[in-house]
C-alpha cells in the first residue's frame, strides 16, 4: 500500500500539476501586487479618485461598494492579459511550428508527413 501511494506521488502528472499550482499562486500574487500597487493608484491618478476601493453609492439604506468591483475587473483583465500573452502566444508560437518533416494538403491545408502519397485527413493524393 505504501508503494503504491509512492508510485502515485512520483507520478508525473501529480508533480506537474502540484510545481503549476504554486507557480500559479504566485503569479497570481505578483499580479495582484502590480493592480494594487501600481496600475490601481495610476488608473485613479488619471480618473482624480484616490482609490476605487472606497467608492460607493447608498440605495434604500443598502451601501453598494462597486469599487471593489472595479478593482477585481481591473485585476482580472490583466491577469487574462498577463497569461495570454506571456504564456498562451509563446506557447502557440512554439507547438504551432510545423515541423521540417511534415508539409501541408493542398486540398485540406492539414499537416501530413512528407512522406505521404495521400492525405490522412481528406484522401487527397499529394505530390
Amino acid at each position: 500500500m505504501l508503494k503504491e501511494f509512492k508510485q502515485f506521488l512520483l507520478r508525473g502528472n501529480v508533480v506537474d500539476l502540484a510545481v503549476g499550482v504554486v507557480v500559479g499562486a504566485a503569479f497570481g500574487t505578483v499580479v495582484s501586487a502590480l493592480v494594487s500597487d501600481i496600475l490601481t493608484p495610476l488608473i485613479a491618478a488619471i480618473a482624480r479618485v484616490p482609490d476605487f476601493g472606497g467608492l460607493s453609492f447608498t440605495l434604500n439604506g443598502s451601501k453598494f461598494m462597486y469599487g471593489h468591483f472595479v478593482n477585481a475587473v481591473i485585476s482580472f483583465v490583466l491577469v487574462a492579459s498577463a497569461i495570454f500573452f506571456f504564456v498562451v502566444k509563446p506557447m502557440n508560437v512554439l507547438v504551432g511550428k510545423p515541423s521540417a518533416e511534415t508539409k501541408k494538403c493542398s486540398e485540406c491545408m492539414s499537416e501530413i508527413p512528407k512522406s505521404a502519397k495521400r492525405c490522412k485527413f481528406c484522401t487527397q493524393v499529394v505530390a
